[in-house]
């Protein structure tokens, strides 16, 4: 339980399902109002109706494509002066696929929504954390963002901006009292795969690793409200990470087999 959410307004992005819609359910089983957002309405309508039946909490929902930075903008305007506590950037998507034959425009859109539109809505929301002095931003990132493998290198090129991003701003915002976590899982059963990995045999390859979206969000949900840099999961994949940084040429030699699951 984390008596810090009593009350508090968290706003999601990629809410309609997945570790978004999870982690809706779980702040507000904890009494806090949720303001969600992700492209399809009508999955989020269902979430917010659900919520509000369950928990008794207000749970506002909007329409919010994060390539579309105007959108994004307008979103915010449309909130005004509600109290943002807590801001998870949890939207992204991946493509499996070798640097040479990623589609282009597929690595725009991937860079628009993992990073850009994060930054965007970050920034938009910042000023009133920062005029309170109180808030914090989680970002949703990877084990992907620690460690690139192949197959990843647009969606790893993603990942390590937002870590890069995350840990600058963590900076910044700290003389006022605003926390940024980053959250690096690996592999987790959800949606995502539907479109990263369309021959489904990564999560069979990995499946000892893959994690449940009700246990990250748990992790997640925890330490809203605390000063927590990273969360990292799971602990092999994180051992393997922290191993990379100091020793990254026998990593990949000696990965090489464990790198090649996609």
């Amino acid at each position: 339980m984390n008596d810090f959410l009593k009350g508090k307004t968290v706003l999601i992005t990629g809410a309609s399902n997945g570790l978004g819609a999870e982690i809706a359910r779980q702040v507000a089983a904890q009494g806090a109002h949720t303001i969600l957002t992700a492209r399809r309405t009508e999955k989020l309508a269902e979430l917010a109706t659900q919520i509000q039946a369950e928990y008794g909490v207000i749970s506002a929902y909007h329409k919010m494509d994060m390539t579309n930075f105007d959108e994004i903008a307008a979103v915010v305007q449309k909130i005004g002066d509600t109290k943002i506590d807590v801001l998870v950037n949890c939207a992204g998507f991946g493509i499996f696929e070798e640097a040479v034959t990623t589609d282009f425009e597929t690595v725009k859109q991937m860079f628009e929504t993992n990073v850009l539109g994060l930054m965007r809505l970050t920034q938009l929301v910042l000023p009133a954390m920062l005029a309170r002095k109180s808030g914090h931003i989680i970002n949703i990132a990877s084990q992907a963002g620690k460690i690139a493998t192949p197959k990843s290198s647009a969606y790893s090129g993603t990942k390590f901006a937002v870590l890069g991003y995350s840990n600058a701003l963590r900076m910044e915002v700290k003389p006022a009292n605003i926390h940024v976590t980053t959250v690096n899982p690996g592999p987790i059963a959800t949606s995502f795969f539907d479109i990263a990995d369309k021959s489904g045999d990564y999560l069979d390859n990995v499946g000892f690793l893959v994690l449940q979206p009700e246990k990250v969000a748990a992790k997640i949900v925890r330490i809203m409200g605390k000063s927590k840099r990273e969360i990292n999961l799971p602990f092999l994949m994180n051992l393997i990470s922290r191993m990379y940084q100091v020793m990254p040429r026998v990593i990949e030699f000696f990965g090489k087999g464990a790198f090649e699951k996609k």
